[in-house]
């Protein structure tokens, strides 16, 4: 059974989280293309694929941190570590 608010303020709030919830999904969707991608360039060992994803990455990563679809410390995190496994391969 879905609940349909009455009230003209949850009326509202229902269509703007639906907003959100769509520009959430595309910030999303688009850190993980891109971190696959990424991931994809380290196993092959492909230091130059890798090296040129990673500032997409950080500016996905970024992005997707200021407007708390992740956690800052999250995208921090994520990136230090790739940073890292680029530097492993040469």
């Amino acid at each position: 059974m879905i609940k349909i608010p009455q009230i003209q303020s949850a009326k509202k709030r229902m269509r703007q989280n639906a907003r959100r919830h769509e520009r959430n999904q595309v910030r999303r969707d688009a850190r993980k293309q891109t971190l696959k991608k990424m991931r994809r360039a380290i196993t092959s060992g492909d230091k130059s694929t890798a090296e040129s994803l990673m500032p997409q990455l950080m500016k996905v990563a970024d992005k997707a941190a200021k407007h708390n679809v992740i956690h800052a410390n999250k995208a921090a995190r994520l990136k230090s570590r790739l940073v890292k496994k680029i530097q492993a391969i040469g």
